[in-house]
Formats: structure tokens, C-alpha cells, sequence
């Protein structure tokens, strides 16, 4: 459990303390000496950091589905201890127990340190060897784990369904309502359907494991005849299986939600705001025109105060405010110089011969 929850706690802080200690060091190897570096918040920087961020996550998983595997390995199975295939039969279990009795037994201890290993060891093989050759028990165990040891009042297959099952419920149930509650405040939307999808595969192949009498063909067909033909890992029980699959899919999530900003679109404020912005944002425009025309307004004041009384030079004043806005406004336009363009072609083509061309 420590060991998951540091885990998890790694998530936290080490994607992006590494990924400021790579970007470092590549841009010290890729760029020389005196060469500018691209700077924190231009497009050159970012792009780099989601690159080498995603590489990042990605490594980390991986390195965190390899972690939980190296533990699962060294907790063992009760086929491991006593050296046996998972497909041995009873008469196979009973002898090899039979045999490491004889050389493990606490009475050969010469001295009393010796003699607790001795029966701690002991007794763990007279669990495995307990467990294995009782048919339901093992059923039990290949798919619970070692906690069937502890549970009371089961004696049957079903009842050891129907138990472990009630122990599975809790976090399938518990889970389902975390990710509900973090859409409902606006987390968990990139990628929403996948974990649902992924989260309800999980369900099912579990379910699917847990009440069957045959292990999963994921395991017969896919993984044990992988790890026995290319690597030395041993042979997975279901119940590691799921161990596994449990680490991996919550780890997934969390990568996922790393990933997410990296790889979600960009929204513009309108639209990410609503009408409620716009109709701010307008009111804003709007103000903003009338402090505008008012100060307009009080400039032009300012500039017409020499001629209050002389109505000849404000009408002069107002004449060549109007010749140039035409002049520098209208006639600017490109719409307006097109059509003023066409009437002129069109006058010129019924002039007689020789006349002269209008300047313009």
C-alpha cells in the first residue's frame, strides 16, 4: 500500500520536474554557446515542452506498470513457494510438500533464531499446500489472492463469489461516483468517454474472471505464454492479474488527466464564457464609444474656440473639415475609388477624337 501511494503521490510533481530537467540539458546539447535559447512562453519553448512532457508521461507509466509488476513478483503465489506449475495435480502438490517438509522443518534448527525463520517458512507451506489441494480453496485463491485465508463461514464456490465480489463492489462503486462528481465541476472532460469505456472493460473482464471455473483466456492465450516464451517471468494468477490491471487502469486515468492539456483544444473566451460575456463585452464597446464622441466632442470645442463670433471663419473651418473627410476618407475607400473609376471609363468612351483625358 506505501508503495502505491508514493506511487500516486509521484504523479504530482515528478512529470514536470523532469520535463524541466530534460529541456534543460537538450538545449545545452542542441544549442551552442552564445546562441539565444528559446524563451519560456514563445511558441519554440512550448512546443519543446509538450514534446518532451509527453514523452515523459508516457515513460512514467510505463515505469509505473513495471513497478507494481516487480512487486506482485515478489509477493509471490503459493505456487512459487512450493516450485510447482500452476497446472500441477494434487498427488504433485502432496509429494513436493512432503519433500520440502523434510529439509525445512523447524526441529532441524540448530539454534532459536533459526528455528522462527524455520516455522514462519513451515507454516507458509502447509498454508500452500492446504490451500492447493483442497479443489474450492484453490478456486478461491487463484482469484482472491491470500485473503481468503482469513474470510469466515464460506465453504463453497458461491459462497466465495458472493464474498469476494462484496469486497470488489466498494471500489467499482466508489470510483464510479468520484469521476461522476469531478464531471459534474468540469474535471474529467478530455477523454470522458474513454475512461468510462475503459473503466466498464475493466468491470467486465474482472467479473468475468472472478466467477468463471477456467482462467481468462488474457492469461492462457496471451500473457503467461508471452512471459514463459520470450521472458523468465514467471507464470500470473488471476488474482495478480487483476492486480495488475487494477494499477494499470488508475494510472492510466492519471496520465490521462495530465496529458489532457497538452492535447485539448484551445476554446476562445466567447465561446468558452457564454452569452453572459457578450452581452458584457458589448456594454464595454458601447461605453467606450460614448467616452469617445464626448471627448471628440470636447476637443473639437477646444479647437473652435478662436472663432466663436466669426460665423465666415467657422463656416470656413466647417468647409474644409468636410473636403477632407471626402478627400481622405471617402474617397480612400476602395469601393468608392472602383466606382468612381468606372465612371469615368464610361464617360470617356462617347468623347470625340482629340479630347483631353480628365485629371483626376
Amino acid at each position: 500500500m506505501s508503495n502505491s501511494i508514493l506511487s500516486y503521490v509521484g504523479w504530482t510533481f515528478l512529470p514536470n520536474l523532469i520535463t524541466g530537467w530534460i529541456q534543460t540539458i537538450y538545449y545545452s546539447i542542441t544549442i551552442r554557446a552564445g546562441d539565444p535559447k528559446p524563451q519560456p512562453g514563445t511558441p519554440r519553448y512550448i512546443k519543446h515542452r509538450q514534446r518532451i512532457h509527453i514523452a515523459v508521461i508516457v515513460v512514467y507509466l510505463l515505469y509505473t506498470i513495471y513497478e507494481a509488476d516487480y512487486w506482485v513478483r515478489q509477493e509471490g503465489n503459493f505456487y512459487q513457494d512450493l516450485d510447482l506449475p500452476v497446472d500441477v495435480d494434487e498427488k504433485k502438490i502432496k509429494a513436493r510438500f512432503r519433500r520440502l517438509a523434510a529439509i525445512y522443518h523447524p526441529d532441524k534448527a540448530v539454534n532459536p533464531e533459526e528455528h522462527a525463520h524455520a516455522e514462519i517458512y513451515f507454516v507458509k507451506l502447509k498454508s500452500a499446500q492446504d490451500t492447493l489441494t483442497d479443489a474450492t480453496k484453490r478456486f478461491a485463491y487463484e482469484r482472491f489472492g491470500p485473503d481468503v485465508l482469513k474470510w469466515q463461514h464460506v465453504s463453497s464456490i458461491r459462497d466465495y463469489i458472493l464474498v469476494g465480489l462484496q469486497t470488489v463492489a466498494p471500489m467499482y462503486g466508489g470510483s464510479i461516483a468520484f469521476m461522476i462528481l469531478l464531471s459534474l465541476f468540469g474535471y474529467l472532460q478530455w477523454g470522458r468517454y474513454w475512461r468510462y469505456l475503459i473503466f466498464a472493460c475493466l468491470a467486465l473482464v474482472e467479473y468475468h474472471t472472478l466467477t468463471r471455473p477456467y482462467w481468462s483466456p488474457i492469461l492462457t492465450k496471451v500473457l503467461n505464454p508471452l512471459f514463459k516464451n520470450l521472458t523468465s517471468h514467471p507464470p500470473i494468477l488471476p488474482f495478480q492479474f487483476l492486480a495488475l490491471a487494477h494499477k494499470a487502469t488508475f494510472t492510466f486515468f492519471i496520465a490521462l488527466g495530465q496529458l489532457s492539456p497538452l492535447f485539448a483544444p484551445q476554446e476562445r473566451p466567447t465561446s468558452a464564457s457564454g452569452p453572459a460575456f457578450d452581452e458584457q463585452h458589448l456594454q464595454r464597446l458601447e461605453q467606450l464609444a460614448q467616452n469617445t464622441e464626448i471627448e471628440t466632442q470636447r476637443l473639437l470645442a477646444l479647437e473652435m474656440a478662436p472663432l466663436v463670433g466669426d460665423e465666415v471663419g467657422q463656416n470656413d473651418m466647417k468647409g474644409r473639415v468636410r473636403e477632407w473627410l471626402v478627400q481622405n476618407t471617402i474617397r480612400a475607400d476602395p469601393e468608392v475609388r472602383d466606382a468612381m473609376g468606372r465612371a469615368m471609363a464610361k464617360r470617356r468612351a462617347g468623347a470625340p477624337a482629340g479630347a483631353r483625358p480628365i485629371a483626376t
